[in-house]
Protein backbone atom coordinates (compact mmCIF):
# COMPACT_ATOMS: atom_id res chain seq x y z
CA UNK A 1 0.00 0.00 0.00
CA UNK A 2 1.32 3.45 -0.89
CA UNK A 3 0.46 6.57 1.06
CA UNK A 4 0.17 9.60 -1.21
CA UNK A 5 1.45 12.96 -0.07
CA UNK A 6 -1.25 15.65 -0.27
CA UNK A 7 -0.68 18.22 -3.00
CA UNK A 8 -1.00 21.68 -1.51
CA UNK A 9 -2.39 24.37 -3.72
CA UNK A 10 -1.07 27.93 -3.82
CA UNK A 11 -2.44 29.99 -0.94
CA UNK A 12 -4.24 33.25 -1.61
CA UNK A 13 -4.88 35.44 1.41
CA UNK A 14 -7.67 37.97 1.63
CA UNK A 15 -6.58 41.48 2.66
CA UNK A 16 -8.14 42.18 6.05
CA UNK A 17 -6.67 45.61 6.70
CA UNK A 18 -3.43 47.00 8.04
CA UNK A 19 -3.63 45.55 11.57
CA UNK A 20 -4.83 42.03 10.70
CA UNK A 21 -2.71 39.02 11.55
CA UNK A 22 -0.47 38.19 8.60
CA UNK A 23 0.78 34.79 7.52
CA UNK A 24 4.40 34.00 6.69
CA UNK A 25 6.16 30.80 5.70
CA UNK A 26 9.43 29.69 7.25
CA UNK A 27 12.02 26.99 6.61
CA UNK A 28 13.58 24.92 9.35
CA UNK A 29 16.82 24.18 7.50
CA UNK A 30 18.59 21.08 8.81
CA UNK A 31 21.44 18.66 8.16
CA UNK A 32 23.12 15.73 9.87
CA UNK A 33 26.79 16.21 10.76
CA UNK A 34 28.76 13.59 12.73
CA UNK A 35 25.48 11.73 13.44
CA UNK A 36 23.97 14.84 15.06
CA UNK A 37 21.15 17.00 13.72
CA UNK A 38 22.03 20.66 13.19
CA UNK A 39 19.73 23.53 12.24
CA UNK A 40 20.62 26.67 10.32
CA UNK A 41 19.73 30.04 11.82
CA UNK A 42 20.12 33.49 10.27
CA UNK A 43 20.14 36.91 11.87
CA UNK A 44 17.29 39.34 11.39
CA UNK A 45 18.24 42.38 9.35
CA UNK A 46 17.49 45.15 11.85
CA UNK A 47 17.87 43.76 15.37
CA UNK A 48 20.32 40.93 14.51
CA UNK A 49 18.32 38.32 16.46
CA UNK A 50 18.70 34.64 15.54
CA UNK A 51 15.70 33.43 13.51
CA UNK A 52 14.79 30.92 10.82
CA UNK A 53 14.44 32.10 7.21
CA UNK A 54 10.85 33.24 6.68
CA UNK A 55 8.81 35.56 4.52
CA UNK A 56 5.57 36.44 2.83
CA UNK A 57 3.43 34.23 0.59
CA UNK A 58 4.58 34.20 -3.02
CA UNK A 59 2.16 34.38 -5.92
CA UNK A 60 1.58 30.95 -7.52
CA UNK A 61 3.81 29.20 -4.94
CA UNK A 62 2.70 26.69 -2.34
CA UNK A 63 3.56 27.52 1.28
CA UNK A 64 6.42 24.98 1.18
CA UNK A 65 7.79 26.49 -2.04
CA UNK A 66 7.63 29.97 -0.50
CA UNK A 67 9.57 28.68 2.54
CA UNK A 68 12.20 27.10 0.27
CA UNK A 69 12.58 30.41 -1.62
CA UNK A 70 13.07 32.31 1.65
CA UNK A 71 15.74 29.79 2.74
CA UNK A 72 17.71 30.58 -0.40
CA UNK A 73 17.16 34.37 -0.32
CA UNK A 74 18.04 34.77 3.39
CA UNK A 75 20.55 31.95 3.94
CA UNK A 76 21.73 30.71 0.55
CA UNK A 77 20.37 27.28 1.47
CA UNK A 78 19.24 24.83 -1.19
CA UNK A 79 17.64 21.47 -0.57
CA UNK A 80 14.50 19.42 -0.35
CA UNK A 81 11.56 20.96 1.51
CA UNK A 82 8.76 18.87 2.98
CA UNK A 83 5.25 19.84 1.84
CA UNK A 84 3.88 19.09 5.32
CA UNK A 85 3.85 21.87 7.91
CA UNK A 86 5.98 21.10 10.97
CA UNK A 87 4.15 23.62 13.16
CA UNK A 88 3.14 27.25 13.61
CA UNK A 89 4.48 30.04 15.80
CA UNK A 90 3.54 33.67 16.26
CA UNK A 91 5.53 36.87 16.67
CA UNK A 92 5.22 40.64 16.31
CA UNK A 93 7.07 42.02 13.30
CA UNK A 94 8.50 45.44 14.11
CA UNK A 95 7.59 47.97 11.41
CA UNK A 96 9.29 50.89 13.17
CA UNK A 97 10.06 51.89 16.76
CA UNK A 98 6.38 52.15 17.73
CA UNK A 99 4.41 49.93 15.36
CA UNK A 100 4.28 46.18 14.94
CA UNK A 101 2.41 43.70 12.79
CA UNK A 102 1.15 40.43 14.33
CA UNK A 103 2.30 37.43 12.26
CA UNK A 104 1.90 33.67 12.32
CA UNK A 105 4.57 31.57 10.65
CA UNK A 106 3.94 28.11 9.21
CA UNK A 107 7.24 26.19 9.33
CA UNK A 108 8.35 23.62 6.77
CA UNK A 109 11.42 21.41 7.31
CA UNK A 110 14.06 21.55 4.59
CA UNK A 111 17.02 19.18 4.35
CA UNK A 112 19.92 21.34 3.15
CA UNK A 113 22.04 19.84 0.40
CA UNK A 114 24.04 22.95 -0.53
CA UNK A 115 24.90 26.40 0.86
CA UNK A 116 25.66 29.13 -1.67
CA UNK A 117 28.16 31.83 -0.74
CA UNK A 118 26.38 34.41 -2.92
CA UNK A 119 22.64 34.90 -2.36
CA UNK A 120 20.32 37.93 -2.28
CA UNK A 121 20.73 38.85 1.42
CA UNK A 122 24.29 37.64 2.10
CA UNK A 123 25.51 41.16 2.94
CA UNK A 124 22.62 41.80 5.38
CA UNK A 125 22.57 38.62 7.49
CA UNK A 126 24.79 36.12 9.25
CA UNK A 127 24.06 32.40 9.11
CA UNK A 128 25.32 29.62 11.34
CA UNK A 129 24.68 25.95 12.08
CA UNK A 130 23.67 25.05 15.65
CA UNK A 131 22.62 21.98 17.58
CA UNK A 132 18.86 21.84 18.15
CA UNK A 133 19.37 22.58 21.84
CA UNK A 134 21.61 25.62 21.23
CA UNK A 135 19.31 26.95 18.48
CA UNK A 136 16.31 26.66 20.80
CA UNK A 137 18.12 28.78 23.40
CA UNK A 138 19.07 31.46 20.85
CA UNK A 139 15.66 32.22 19.32
CA UNK A 140 13.27 34.59 21.11
CA UNK A 141 10.00 32.89 20.19
CA UNK A 142 9.06 30.11 22.68
CA UNK A 143 6.93 28.21 20.14
CA UNK A 144 9.79 28.21 17.61
CA UNK A 145 12.25 27.20 20.33
CA UNK A 146 10.05 24.20 21.15
CA UNK A 147 9.87 23.22 17.46
CA UNK A 148 13.66 23.42 17.12
CA UNK A 149 14.32 21.47 20.31
CA UNK A 150 11.90 18.68 19.43
CA UNK A 151 12.56 18.50 15.68
CA UNK A 152 12.92 14.93 14.47
CA UNK A 153 14.20 14.60 10.87
CA UNK A 154 12.81 11.05 10.66
CA UNK A 155 9.31 12.53 10.86
CA UNK A 156 10.08 15.30 8.32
Amino acid sequence: MTIRQPKQRPLRLKDQGKRAVRTQFGALCWRVRNDKVEVLLVTSRRRKRWIIPKGWPADKATPAEAARNEAWEEAGAQGKVSPLCLGIYSYNKMLDDEQFLPCVVAVFPMKVKKLDSEYPEHAERRRKWFSRKKAAKLVDDPELANMLLNFDPKAA
